[in-house]
């Protein structure tokens, strides 16, 4: 099953905007343009199965406790310094993924290192269809 990607509001929303528009108009720095190729890459691992790998996803405890949702982290990279992470959860439709951040690893070590990420929100849930007709 592949899975639907959204996009956090609004914080999330706007970095993958802005970052499609200037990739788009060829207007990224080389930094910034090697961070896209990560990030489409682990998307797209992330629609096709989140238990991917390379991915290597897991639930986040003191995120979900945080939030009361399950939040989970995945790699963008490995075996590199303030590795970038990705935040998501499921939802808020079936078949959803929302990515609620990316962020560099948190230092795990560090007490509440993981309580200083910054989420954006899940987007409303989609109106049902239905009714009489």
């Amino acid at each position: 099953m592949a899975f639907n990607i959204r996009m956090g509001l609004p914080e999330m929303e706007a970095v993958w905007k802005d970052l499609s528009i200037r990739k788009r108009q060829g207007t990224l720095t080389r930094d910034e343009e090697k961070f896209f190729k990560k990030f489409f890459k682990a998307l797209g691992f992330l629609q096709e199965n989140p238990r991917h790998n390379s991915l290597a996803s897991h639930e986040i405890d003191d995120l979900t406790r945080k939030y009361g949702v399950k939040i989970f982290q995945s790699y963008l990279e490995n075996n590199t310094p303030a590795a970038g992470r990705l935040f998501w959860a499921y939802g808020p439709d079936h078949g959803d993924i929302t990515v609620l951040a990316v962020e560099p690893h948190p230092e795990d070590q560090k007490r509440g290192a993981y309580q200083r990420i910054r989420m954006s929100t899940l987007p409303a849930a989609k109106p049902k269809s239905g009714g009489k007709g």
